[in-house]
């Protein structure tokens, strides 16, 4: 009875997965960075070419190693070595570095429109107290971690699931808010082929960062690949491939909702207004909706502090819950120095928050210099779509190394019997994921190019500089 408990039919999996890995926040950024609906086009195309043979490959990575926990890092040993293992964990952690430093500003950003209801305040202070005011949150979040007291990590599953019900309640009331209220003033949209198919230009490429950070993250469902109910060779992917469906569906109509509120015209007028919509386009989506149904500002308030209530419980948990993964972790954290292993008496390794607060909050004083708040936000997003997906490349680093040099491997899901087929998608994502993170570097905006740059040049150096320390530090003692 218990056994039978445990297993999970397929399309419990694929609302799990949809939940899990799909925001409105993606959608709003397609639309604003992608020219409106033309991101359509794009979307499909990321999900056909990416995200399900990410599914099925991670699928056949989690039934490979059931017994090793899940984890890319678990995965990369298991194939290759402690030491690749220690860089896997690495790129892990250090990719949360500019996800710490985005959640404080996106949390005070959320806190402005549920208060004041407007765009304006927010965006119209100057940026140095906008970000010495995201330092302090950072700081007591970070000293909250310190004492071992997390009292809003409960609440991070709370908010991620109010966050996904929230977007499709947008979707479903915008959808039907033409029939409701025939007077409303929508966007007249332009469905000619000319007008869906995008600009391959270097704007485009260059952008296309931002979808593979929305479509990545599947390897969280890795550990369930081996409690389906029946067949998992049959389940999963069937699972994997319903929850792709989901998310097209969410992008394509999400995307139909804000064309039928915003004229991309007007969001490409000039870079502030760019900078505008990108930081504050989610709000002004539910705005509009209350509008459409005389609710005022309330369905945007909830929206709001649904937000703000995630932003804060994430920075929390991405404070604490990587870097333990990290050093908690006895096969990798013998390439890490022992200062930064030292545990206070509450059990937090206070060294590496140390090293967090000098890292991130290095990024956050950085953006003192960026003339104005809706500026700070883009730019962070961007650098998030760019170091994010570096952890995916990991994922199929290890896919590779099971499928040359570990046949020997019994699982019970494969995504494919063909080694050549499955070697080509491998290959596929990782070229894919590397050129659309370095083609993400590339910006008009020097502050930008700069972070994009620097940031993550600073932590492979990081990265590889501590194994020395660490090398140097045993050879004195032995």
């Amino acid at each position: 009875m218990q056994d039978s408990q445990k297993k999970i039919k397929w399309y419990m999996l694929a609302f799990m997965a949809f939940s899990t890995l799909w925001g409105f926040g993606n959608v709003v950024n397609g639309f604003v960075f992608f020219n409106g609906i033309q991101v359509i086009f794009s979307w499909i195309l990321m999900f056909a070419l990416y995200f399900i043979p990410n599914a099925l490959m991670v699928g056949e990575l989690g039934s490979s190693f059931k017994d090793e926990g899940g984890g890319v890092t678990s995965w990369i040993r298991a194939t290759s070595s402690d030491k690749l293992a220690y860089y896997a964990g690495w790129t892990y952690w250090a990719c949360h570095i500019t996800y710490i430093a985005s959640k404080g500003s996106g949390g005070l950003k959320a806190m402005s429109w549920m208060f004041f209801q407007n765009a304006e305040v927010y965006d119209s202070l100057p940026t140095v107290y906008v970000q010495i005011a995201t330092l302090a949150v950072f700081l007591i979040f970070c000293w909250v971690a310190s004492r071992g007291l997390n009292p809003l990590k409960n609440l991070a599953t709370i908010a991620g699931s109010s966050m996904f019900v929230m977007g499709i309640l947008y979707i479903l009331m915008m959808l039907a808010a033409p029939k409701i209220n025939p007077d409303g003033g929508y966007q007249a949209m332009d469905w000619s082929l000319d007008n869906l198919i995008p600009t391959f230009d270097m704007k485009y490429f260059t952008s296309l960062s931002i979808l593979v950070f929305a479509v990545g993250g599947i390897e969280k469902m890795s550990p369930y690949v081996n409690h389906m109910e029946g067949n998992s060779s049959k389940e999963f992917p069937k699972a994997m491939i319903f929850a792709a469906v989901m998310v097209i569906i969410s992008a394509i109509f999400g995307t139909i909702a804000m064309g039928m509120m915003f004229d991309p015209a007007i969001i490409n007028a000039d870079s502030a207004t760019f900078d505008s919509y990108a930081a504050n386009g989610a709000y002004w989506a539910f705005e509009r909706v209350g509008e459409y149904y005389g609710l005022g500002n309330k369905i945007m308030i909830v929206y709001a502090l649904c937000n703000m209530i995630g932003q804060f419980s994430t920075l929390v948990v991405s404070i604490d819950a990587p870097l333990r993964m990290l050093l908690d972790d006895d096969k990798t954290n013998k390439y890490i120095p022992r200062k930064l292993l030292k545990k206070n008496k509450y059990g937090a390794y206070i060294n590496g928050i140390k090293l967090i607060i000098v890292l991130a909050g290095s990024i956050i004083l950085a953006q003192i210099l960026v003339p104005g708040a809706a500026t700070v936000l883009r730019q962070l997003t961007k650098l998030n779509s760019i170091t994010m997906p570096l952890r995916y490349l990991w994922v199929f680093l290890a896919y590779i190394f099971l499928r040359k040099n570990r046949g020997d491997v019994k699982r019970e899901f494969y995504f494919t019997r063909n080694q050549g087929i499955a070697l080509f998608f491998g290959f596929w994502c990782f070229i894919l994921t590397a050129a659309c993170c370095m083609l993400g570097m590339i910006s008009d905006d020097p502050m930008q190019m700069a972070l994009n740059v620097i940031t993550p040049l600073v932590l492979v150096a990081l990265g590889v500089i501590l194994p020395m320390i660490r090398a140097k530090e045993d050879k004195k003692l032995s």
